[in-house]
């Protein structure tokens, strides 16, 4: 064999073999071939420009080949179908009780820092002073009962209340000084919008303000932290037509009690009493003038 002779080795059966080759598939670029590297276009442009390309008619078809959308094989009635139900109409809920902060007084009483105790009689509860009203410091101990108003649960309610009462009643000069310190108590008890709290908190306002002289004109710069609430329940009547109300001795009518608590204000609240009263309150009519 000479050198020039080449040898060619059988292609039948390998991937080079013509007849193989003539049933393969052909090139997924183009039936002559891949085309160069630098030629090839990313998948994401080309899906981008055929995006581009559609036709709107292609766009409404692709919307309505969507998953459960579409009208496609359904059908068509005449008949109503169930009415939905009115969502509720929503509540304001300014009458609403609003949630009773814990209070310092209870905090004190446990403590065992208030000089106090439950003097049990057959006439009904009494408070035993363990020091004398007078000799207590009005500054410190008055702040902490106003505190208590807002209190439901026995002992501290009748505590806190009738504590209230005693240092009022025995108070004489020393109540005027502490009359900033009480309005933050008072406005926390009326803002709870609970009406057994509020009708308490009432009755110790009433006695708050003839407990002595200058009280109910002191207390006139601040209708606008008292006030408001009690333009809420003002109309809060018992409506009993023609029946006899029974319980008028315990005051538990919210909306008497307001109106004789203004009435009140009015009095020995001096000159400028109405007008701020008014001013926060318009359906109140004076006592003094009329």
């Amino acid at each position: 064999m000479s050198k020039t002779d080449t040898i060619n080795p059988p292609l039948s059966g390998t991937k080079k073999d013509p007849l193989a080759r003539k049933y393969l598939p052909k090139s997924q670029q183009s039936p002559f071939g891949d085309f160069p590297k630098e030629w090839k276009v990313h998948k994401g442009k080309a899906k981008n420009e055929e995006a581009d390309q559609k036709t709107p008619l292609d766009v409404s078809r692709t919307e309505f080949s969507r998953r459960k959308e579409g009208t496609g094989g359904a059908t068509s009635s005449l008949m109503k179908g169930k009415q939905q139900d009115a969502p509720p109409k929503p509540i304001a809920g300014a009458f609403h009780r609003r949630p009773i902060p814990p209070t310092e007084y209870r905090r004190f009483y446990e403590r065992g820092d208030l000089p106090i105790a439950i003097q049990h009689r057959a006439n009904g509860n009494k408070i035993d002073w363990k020091v004398d009203i007078e000799k207590l410091d009005y500054h410190h101990y008055l702040p902490i009962f106003f505190d208590g108003l807002r209190e439901k649960e026995e002992p501290y309610c009748f505590l806190a209340t009738q504590g209230c009462f005693d240092l009022l009643e025995k108070g004489g000069s020393k109540i005027l000084p502490t009359i900033p310190q009480l309005i933050i108590p008072i406005k926390t008890a009326l803002n709870t919008r609970d009406p057994d709290i509020i009708v308490t908190m009432l009755k110790v306002l009433q006695q708050l303000v003839v407990s002595g002289d200058l009280i109910g004109e002191a207390l006139v710069p601040y209708y606008r932290q008292i006030l408001p609430v009690l333009n809420l329940f003002k109309a809060k009547n018992n409506n009993a037509g023609d029946q006899i109300e029974y319980g008028q001795r315990k005051r538990k009518n919210l909306g008497d009690l307001i109106e004789a608590t203004l009435e009140l204000f009015e009095i020995h609240g001096g000159e400028d009493a109405f007008i701020n009263i008014k001013y926060m309150i318009p359906t109140y009519e004076s006592c003094v003038i009329s």
